[in-house]
């Protein structure tokens, strides 16, 4: 692996590339309580090759999930990096029912007894383990945005037990809410939050808790999930098995489309983002690096042709300071906040 931009994840210590591969779009179909939750179909080869090529190029750290293609992402990371696992750093996260066969993923009951909570998520953990094709997890995530903080300190008990036990190196929780955050992380072992982070969609209030804990700040949706690379206009369409199709929970989409907001407000900053020769997908990685030590943003791939251009932003390096000032100026928020 060739030099390359590194951080750390947080107080756990890990180096890793400061970019990250976010692999649920390699996934494929799959449904989360019946409705689509993949990218439509991938090429399993064609993703094989990606995971190498960004290996080659510097990339290091790889974000999963047992529900990306209820297993099937995890399972393809296994076989890419059989023989070489000592190179990579991989992030998995847990909290759901995984059907691999039928290729759906469902919420638990929520009146589970708290008796049962070791024994699933330990369940859940070895059922990724055999999957990943490993003895550990560097990064192991709680996925449920929303649960009770009540339960996620009990989850975190067993969390911190499978640390000491050598089976997770360090954890974390994918939310953006800040006082579960707060509340989660008081333990040592807890290295990392997983937050929704681009130049469209800030979360000042959960990057300062960040640095205020140490918490790496992994970034999910760092382009947009696709709007930032400036492919789409307002009247795009996805397929009915793509996700962004039913996405009314992200802000850069309605009915099914990208808005008119957001593209309008990307016309704002495009000469910005697009200094110094980069893409525009360059461009907003480089304005999450300039927005805070913390973070490392884990763009999703679905081919050889992004993994290259996504990498190449580490090339680039963070957005210069004057020119993170004028975007933040342009899109109306408090510079330095």
């Amino acid at each position: 692996m060739k030099q390359t931009m590194m951080r750390t994840l947080g107080r756990s210590g890990i180096a890793v590339s400061a970019l990250g591969m976010g692999c649920w779009a390699i996934g494929g179909p799959w449904t989360l309580d019946g409705s689509p939750a993949g990218w439509s179909a991938v090429d399993d080869a064609e993703s094989l090759r990606a995971l190498h090529l960004a290996l080659d190029l510097g990339v290091n750290f790889f974000d999963t999930a047992a529900n990306y293609g209820a297993g099937h992402s995890e399972r393809l990371l296994g076989q890419a990096f059989k023989g070489r696992r000592n190179k990579v750093v991989i992030a998995t996260k847990f909290g759901y029912h995984v059907d691999e066969a039928a290729r759906t993923v469902t919420q638990y009951d929520a009146q589970v007894e708290d008796s049962d909570v070791a024994s699933r998520l330990r369940a859940d953990l070895e059922a990724s383990l055999k999957r990943l094709d490993t003895d550990y997890v560097d990064v192991y995530q709680l996925h449920v945005w929303g649960l009770t903080i009540v339960r996620a300190l009990q989850v975190r008990v067993v969390l911190d037990e499978l640390v000491r036990e050598g089976k997770v190196r360090t954890y974390g929780w994918s939310t953006d809410r800040t006082d579960a955050v707060r509340s989660f992380s008081t333990s040592p072992s807890c290295g990392v939050v997983q937050q929704q982070l681009s130049v469209l969609s800030d979360n000042a209030e959960l990057l300062a808790l960040c640095a205020e804990l140490n918490l790496a700040s992994l970034n999910r949706g760092p382009l947009g999930m696709g709007l930032l690379t400036g492919k789409f206009a307002h009247d795009s369409t996805f397929a009915d098995d793509d996700v962004r199709t039913h996405a009314s929970w992200h802000p850069g989409f309605k009915n099914g489309k990208p808005t008119q907001e957001w593209l309008d407000k990307l016309v704002s900053i495009r000469e910005l983002l697009t200094s110094n020769g980069r893409t525009l997908a360059q461009g907003a990685l480089a304005w999450i690096w300039a927005r805070s030590p913390q973070t490392i943003p884990i763009p999703g791939f679905r081919n050889v042709v992004q993994v290259a251009e996504n990498a190449r932003a580490l090339d680039f390096g963070p957005l210069s300071p004057d020119h993170f000032q004028q975007i933040e100026q342009i899109l109306g928020r408090a510079v330095g906040v």
